[in-house]
């Protein structure tokens, strides 16, 4: 009985959970996303507010406009075609200034980390939720590649209180679709995404001009040569 409960517990349960998270990421590897666990924990948290319903419609990378792009790159993973991953640089500069200055350490999540958290976790705040999240951002890291990573990314990442995805954002905000967003538009949308609940596009103009600002300038003359 005990050697029973052993074997299931260091060989068949181990095993059961590499098949599935196997298949769960190769059956999100093609098509639209229709929904994610941090979404349904949206709508579950906000059951009775009607105004913080789940907007979000999902668009073909190649129906985001190249600005929207560039900006996100620029604001949240700028070597995110060189790592695979896990940012280690970006760690040990973090590390380096906290042991220099006392700085704070913050969370330096890159665009694949994000996308396995949105798309596979609840993103609760535990260790055990950033275990799972590294395990599937090892996976979409080998088995999507960077350009499907993106196209998850851009359509499921939380950009306002309730609206998910960068054709809902623009829709919402500047009545054009995702295509039509320009560097400026993705500037101020980009701002909003360290904390998208209670950040949006016309606050970022107001209280965060320079980090726009300064979010255009690199975004305007960074080119996509891996897409």
């Amino acid at each position: 009985m005990k050697r029973t409960i052993l074997s299931w517990c260091l060989v068949y349960v181990p095993a059961i959970l590499l098949v599935a998270s196997l298949l769960m990421v190769l059956a999100m590897k093609w098509g639209p996303v229709s929904h994610t666990p941090v979404m349904i924990g949206h709508r579950i948290a906000h059951l009775g507010d009607k105004s913080l319903r789940v907007k979000y419609e999902w668009v073909p990378l190649n129906e985001i406009s190249d600005a929207m792009i560039r900006t996100v790159i620029v604001a949240e993973d700028s070597r995110f075609f060189d790592h695979t991953g896990f940012d280690f640089l970006e760690m040990q500069q973090m590390r380096k200034k906290h042991l220099y200055d006392g700085s704070p350490i913050r969370g330096c999540s890159t665009i694949s980390q994000q996308t396995a958290k949105n798309c596979f976790t609840l993103g609760s705040k535990t260790w055990l939720r950033k275990g799972v999240e590294a395990w599937f951002t090892v996976l979409i890291e080998r088995i999507w590649g960077k350009r499907r990573i993106l196209e998850v990314y851009l359509n499921v990442a939380q950009m306002g209180p309730g609206i998910f995805g960068a054709e809902a954002t623009a829709q919402r905000y500047f009545h054009i679709p995702a295509s039509a967003l320009t560097v400026a538009d993705a500037s101020s949308i980009a701002c909003c995404l360290p904390n998208p609940r209670h950040r949006y596009p016309e606050w970022a103009n107001r209280s965060m001009a320079n980090r726009r600002a300064q979010i255009a300038e690199i975004a305007s003359r960074t080119k996509l040569k891996h897409l």
